[in-house]
């Protein structure tokens, strides 16, 4: 990605820090999936049309979830008081040789800050690697999908943003 690309991507990156909360309390031990308060990971496990509405704060990672050599830990999901935007954040591990995920399309667009590792992104059949400090990006409604492309695990943090989905 070149300077130009980052530039234009670089806006919204920053919205989406800017809506991280200011302080959390340290990750405590039991059954609460966000150790934000105690409370739930924000948005996530909401019904649909019942996304809360996202607070400025400090975010912290809840409990993983996954199979099949991926492993996912939600951040927030929620609605943006300005205009009707939705916006979602989780961080992904996948291990070697573990299956990509499903090809999608979504309303959203989403943006993957890759952490650790080389992965492989794949946009309307075009195939790309990430590498660690790398940024990228799929537009809403391209077909899709990020796999391991290296042999250790990668890590990646996933924002979403975009209109409510039904």
């Amino acid at each position: 990605m070149d300077r130009r690309s980052f530039a234009t991507l670089l806006p919204s990156l920053l919205a989406a820090t800017a809506l991280l909360p200011e302080s959390a309390l340290s990750q405590a031990a039991g059954d609460a999936d966000h150790p934000v308060k105690g409370e739930p990971t924000p948005g996530f496990g909401a019904s649909k049309g019942q996304l809360p509405t996202i607070v400025s704060g400090v975010y912290t990672p809840g409990k993983g979830h996954g199979s099949n050599g991926h492993e996912s830990f939600a951040y927030l999901a929620g609605m943006l008081t300005a205009g009707n935007i939705r916006l979602e954040m989780h961080e992904s591990v996948q291990q070697p040789g573990a299956v990509h995920e499903p090809v999608g399309k979504h309303l959203h667009s989403e943006i993957w800050c890759v952490k650790e590792g080389i992965c492989e992104l794949m946009t309307n059949g075009v195939i790309r690697t990430m590498r660690a400090g790398d940024v990228g990006i799929c537009c809403a409604g391209d077909l899709h999908y990020v796999k391991n492309a290296g042999d250790t695990q990668c890590t990646y943090f996933v924002i979403t943003v975009g209109p409510p989905e039904p």
